[in-house]
């Protein structure tokens, strides 16, 4: 019997060195990795969001002290989860992928690595959805249901605000790059996923106020696509107009940085 069980179940499991080169299988973890990561850091980082803007939420009105913590931890941890699963790199963000493309002049992994990562984001936010699933009937309010899922200006200025985003992602990558240096004595590990987190935190401390720094594409995109495609009540219009400044302008501050890094450092 054991032996006919076993039969019956080749067909079930096929090992990835029997249909994938090495090269294929460090990839194929690579990105699973990065998706499962990403959708770690927008699970915690969009959970606090809603814990603290739902009406009836335990956490409403934690304020931003509350919201910027926990987004610094859900970076370490989404970190933690991205290399534990194959993602040596663990960029969860497709600004910090791009910024590893240029510094190395290789730009094969830039798509497949960020659309893995939006993809994470989208799954992140929905498990969001599902967990504070009976609060958005509670929430009357548009504007908070969409803030739970993407980011939104204080202040609508698009030169203030794409100054905002660029200039936080361009001390992202550069912060990152410090942390990882050898000339700091270049952190790995848990010591490096914490430092991270621990810049994430300033950033969003210091200069979140203005556009809730996204600083991150996959962090915007991929739940701002999952608040337009489920039916959320009270929900608004997912501000569409708005969304391609969190997208491509980390982009940009990304790239810059990482031209400073490559040719002036």
């Amino acid at each position: 019997m054991k032996s006919s069980s076993k039969k019956g179940c080749e067909w079930f499991y096929v090992p990835l060195d029997k249909v994938l080169t090495k090269s294929q299988r460090g990839v194929h973890l690579e990105l699973v990795g990065e998706f499962f990561g990403t959708a770690v850091l927008i699970l915690l980082g969009d959970g606090v969001v809603a814990g603290v803007l739902l009406e009836k939420s335990k956490a409403k009105d934690g304020g931003w002290i509350t919201i910027t913590t926990a987004w610094a931890l859900a970076v370490c941890f989404g970190v933690l989860v991205a290399k534990a699963l194959g993602s040596p790199g663990a960029h969860l963000n497709p600004a910090v992928t791009l910024s590893v493309c240029i510094q190395s002049g290789d730009y094969s992994n830039f798509i497949p690595y960020s659309l893995a990562q939006i993809g994470g984001g989208a799954l992140g936010a929905f498990l969001v959805y599902l967990h504070y699933l009976p609060h958005w009937k509670e929430t009357k309010d548009p504007g908070k249901i969409l803030a739970v899922f993407s980011t939104e200006p204080a202040i609508k200025d698009t030169v203030s605000n794409m100054i905002s985003e660029g200039f936080g992602t361009f001390l992202l990558i550069l912060g990152i790059h410090a942390i990882f240096s050898p000339l700091n004595g270049g952190a790995s590990g848990i010591v490096g996923a914490g430092f991270v987190g621990l810049l994430v935190w300033a950033i969003g401390l210091s200069m979140g106020g203005t556009t809730g720094y996204a600083i991150n594409p996959a962090r915007d995109l991929g739940p701002r696509i999952i608040h337009s495609l489920i039916p959320i009540p009270n929900k608004g219009n997912s501000n569409w107009k708005y969304a391609w400044l969190p997208v491509f302008i980390p982009l940009a501050g990304a790239g810059l940085a990482a031209v400073v890094i490559k040719y002036l450092v």
